[in-house]
């Protein structure tokens, strides 16, 4: 068995949401995930906005305590552990790089307070030098260290926030939809900073993001939520090529093609309805309400994830029905 990381066992994360004191609502925003991640490796995490996917990062990373489950690092519960020691091994990279870094503090103090709180630098001289070192790792340079955020471009803030995140040299970073906010001509750009990171640091991710084209250039494995569940979880090139699930299909069906007479000849499967209330969710399957493959069996009952393949897992209980 490969060297797991991250792992979680039937996480959940309720958020109150109104009702009466003896019968409370709440946004079921994950409910019931278990995935692992292995060191060195990064799992790609897609779905709708809602569907949980930020959740679940915040929730691993403890900025959330977990309303029921299971969160292992490195093959330790820290499910109620206390997180300072784990802080320098767990990292986070924002989606928004605007709202993510302190206006009041220079690029210098953002990247360095993290190395103060953990006492990595012996003095002042050695201090400088790393945030120096960190920022030119991130494509920045020394001058960039004396400005403030409102200075820089999209781009350059959230290679700052990259650079934060390295501070504490981490085992595991979560980058929560970290090329969303930017414009097009950066992301690849950032996107390959990411890789270099990772073969150079030996970096394991759990990279969130909305576009499954950019997910599947950088991740081993991918998985697919709808509505706080995994509906489809496998290799990159397998999920893509041979994605069983009728969402995940919809979804890859969406990827743009260059080529216009491929872009014609591809049939795009479009969801009809919008996505239920995580309140309150539709009992048996949360898809059914869009699934044009619904049955009986789907109202009643919830499909749990089942191995059709090697690492290919799926939740849907009509597979020999989907095209």
């Amino acid at each position: 068995m490969a060297d797991r990381l991250v792992e979680t066992r039937d996480l959940k994360m309720y958020f109150r949401a109104g009702g009466s004191p003896f019968k409370p609502k709440f946004v079921k925003a994950v409910d019931g995930i278990s995935l692992h991640i292995d060191r060195g490796e990064t799992l790609g995490l897609v779905g709708e906005s809602g569907c949980g996917k930020t959740t679940i990062g915040r929730t691993i990373l403890r900025l959330y305590d977990p309303t029921s489950g299971k969160i292992y690092y490195d093959g330790k519960d820290i499910t109620k552990a206390k997180m300072f020691p784990y802080r320098r091994k767990m990292q986070i990279v924002f989606q928004d790089p605007y709202a993510s870094l302190d206006p009041r503090m220079t690029v210098g103090d953002i990247v360095g307070e993290a190395i103060d709180i953990h006492k990595l630098a012996a003095g002042k001289k050695e201090r400088n030098d790393k945030i120096i070192s960190l920022l030119e790792r991130v494509g920045l340079n020394s001058e960039h260290s004396n400005r403030y955020p409102h200075e820089f471009s999209g781009g350059q803030r959230q290679r700052v926030g990259i650079a934060r995140a390295l501070a504490v040299d981490p085992e595991f970073i979560v980058c929560d939809e970290p090329i969303s906010a930017l414009d097009v001509s950066i992301q690849a750009q950032v996107i390959n900073m990411f890789e270099e990171l990772q073969e150079s640091m030996g970096l394991t991710y759990l990279f969130i993001a909305h576009d499954l084209s950019v997910v599947k250039h950088i991740s081993d494995r991918i998985g697919v939520m709808y509505l706080g569940k995994i509906v489809e979880l496998a290799e990159s090139n397998e999920l893509i090529f041979h994605s069983a699930h009728p969402y995940t299909k919809s979804l890859i069906s969406a990827i743009p093609v260059a080529d216009p007479r491929l872009s014609r000849q591809r049939k795009r499967i479009i969801l009809e309805g919008d996505v239920p209330s995580p309140v309150d969710p539709p009992s048996g399957c949360r898809f059914k309400t869009r699934c044009r493959y619904a049955t009986q069996r789907c109202e009643s009952q919830d499909p749990k994830l089942q191995e059709i393949g090697p690492g290919h897992f799926v939740a849907c209980h009509n597979l020999d029905m989907v095209e």
